[in-house]
């Protein structure tokens, strides 16, 4: 077996040598000594130890890193090694970091350097931490594996689907040894070939070719199947608004199911760093965010159905009927709509042809590895388009913030604009549209048109982040919409009529409460809401109070 994994990362190359020449000195004969200079190198390190089956024994983080601290960088790297020892590096004592990290990243060790002699200072810290880690049970279960392509849109929607809702799995390409082997035997069982890939196999050995949204979520052991057919609340839309209204509501008491079509987290799941939600000094990762919200709600007793499409809204006096795409329905006393938005299309020639394979609406972060020095380019200008650059410069040469304003401040929070600032592989290129686009099989050029004409560059790689769509279409007449389909609720309903349309009580709407008794709406689908994630979640518990003061008076 190949030798376990020692990482440290720290910024300082001088630092960074002498503790990996200290780690070889005295462990090198039993374990594998990796260095990193950058957080983001270390972080692409680790994804490829875990992508060719390694393991890591423990991780040595400087906590003082631009662009991600040593904090940050446990933070991820334990979600692909959970049990890997985790020690913090620090040149003087720092007591918040300290508690930053036992808090956040349960921190095994806390070190301080320079260790001199590191025979009293640094490896008898470094010998318990081995010794702890080699008498943990780190038996894992058979991994999931996708065997798919390169530029294949179905396998980068089975990959991102995967992602986003937490499930680890192996990505191999179909032209590798190891997924030509996987792909030929499943050929003999079922007769595979590569046009229909991506090809999933699960742990227990179960193929699925080119497998449905919802055949994938069942595979691989996430809810799809309500529990019961009548709650107290239902939840359409698992962003932060929905995913609020579902820990609220079930921590309060009320039988709760929340319903998503994709993933817990919604666009802000997508978000490579949220800096300004309350709580997270040093920011957070939006799928990490998405993650514990979800744990939360599952342990008050929420019920969380993904791969389910809600596809209507039906009124039986007191009762509310949601109907699914399969046929099937739930009922509730209330329901709260949390649908949120969904990226606006962007209008140019010929991109629709290449949705997930070089275009990507949102972060994509999973293609963030296989942008390692090459140029991306993305579109937009609001936070979301901010967060996405920032990430993205930590891999690519170079980012192209294409913006068709003339600047970012009236869009964008003051703390991103400065981070942009101050990062050099980041061009932003105002008053300039994306107008075109070609490519054989997968995205290779795009026209863009800005204040000195059009031109055509090389480009593999486009993130779109315009405008905000709301997913309403579905309500037909029940519930009024705004002329841009965004749900209209309290005062609003009332703005320019004496009384909502169908309205048959005597009190006004509560103020989240939609023309229909009983059914609020929260976060990025009401109208004029303010979009941000603490906004929504906000709504979300303020919607789940109004449904107590509307069951108390029912």
């Amino acid at each position: 077996m190949d030798k376990p994994v020692i990482m440290t990362i720290d910024d300082d190359p001088g630092v960074s040598r002498s503790v990996a020449r200290d780690l070889r000195r005295r462990y090198g004969q039993s374990y594998r000594i990796v260095r990193a200079d950058t957080a983001a190198e270390g972080i692409q390190s680790v994804r490829d130890l875990r992508l060719r089956g390694d393991d890591v024994a423990a991780f040595l983080a400087d906590y003082r890193m631009p662009q991600m601290n040593g904090v940050e960088f446990l933070e991820q790297a334990m979600d692909l090694y959970p049990y890997a020892r985790r020690v913090l590096l620090t040149a003087y004592a720092d007591t918040e970091a300290a508690i930053q990290a036992i808090n956040v990243v349960d921190l095994d060790h806390y070190l301080l350097k320079p260790w001199d002699p590191p025979e009293e200072k640094f490896y008898p810290v470094l010998d318990a931490q081995l010794d702890a880690w080699q008498r943990t049970d780190r038996r894992e279960t058979d991994e999931l594996r996708v065997v798919g392509a390169r530029w294949s849109s179905r396998s980068y929607k089975v990959r991102d689907f995967l992602a986003r809702n937490q499930v680890p799995y192996r990505w191999l390409l179909a032209d590798t040894p190891e997924g030509g082997e996987l792909l030929a035997a499943a050929g003999e069982a079922s007769n595979i070939s590569p046009a229909k890939l991506p090809l999933v196999i699960t742990a227990e050995g179960r193929k699925l070719i080119a497998p449905s949204t919802s055949e994938l979520a069942e595979a691989v052991g996430l809810s799809t199947a309500p529990a019961t057919d009548f709650y107290d609340l239902i939840v359409i839309g698992g962003g932060p608004g929905g995913l609020g209204a579902a820990v609220y509501g079930a921590s309060e008491g009320l039988s709760t199911v929340m319903v998503e079509q994709h993933a817990s987290g919604g666009q802000a799941g997508q978000s490579s760093r949220i800096e300004n939600y309350l709580g997270f000094p040093d920011g957070v990762s939006g799928s990490q965010l998405a993650d514990r919200a979800r744990r939360q709600a599952l342990k008050f007793g929420a019920e969380l159905l993904t791969a389910r499409k809600v596809t209507s809204l039906e009124v039986k006096g007191q009762t509310k009927v949601v109907g699914f795409a399969d046929g099937g329905s739930i009922a509730a006393h209330t329901v709260i709509l949390a649908t949120g938005v969904s990226y606006r299309r962007l209008n140019a020639p010929g991109l629709d042809d290449f949705m997930g394979s070089g275009c990507y609406y949102g972060a994509a972060m999973i293609e963030a590895a296989e942008c390692r020095d090459r140029e991306v380019y993305i579109v937009g200008a609001a936070n979301s388009a901010g967060q996405g650059a920032v990430y993205l410069s930590g891999f690519a040469s170079k980012v192209h913030l294409i913006v068709r304003s003339d600047g970012l401040e009236k869009t964008m929070s003051h703390y991103l604009i400065e981070q942009i600032a101050q990062i050099p592989n980041i061009e932003i290129h105002t008053e300039t549209q994306v107008v075109g686009a070609e490519g054989d099989g997968h995205l290779q050029r795009i026209t863009l048109k800005g204040p000195d004409g059009e031109r055509t560059t090389d480009a593999e790689w486009l993130f779109v982040f315009i405008g905000a769509q709301p997913f309403t279409d579905w309500l037909g007449d029940t519930v009024e919409r705004d002329a841009r389909g965004f749900v209209l609720t309290g005062p609003d309903l009332t703005a320019t009529e004496s009384r909502p349309r169908n309205w048959p009580l005597r009190r006004e709407p509560y103020h989240l409460e939609t023309n229909v008794p009983g059914v609020f709406a929260a976060g990025d689908v009401r109208a004029d809401s303010i979009k941000r994630v603490a906004s929504a979640v906000g709504e979300g518990a303020m919607a789940v109070a109004l449904v107590h003061r509307y069951l108390e008076k029912t």
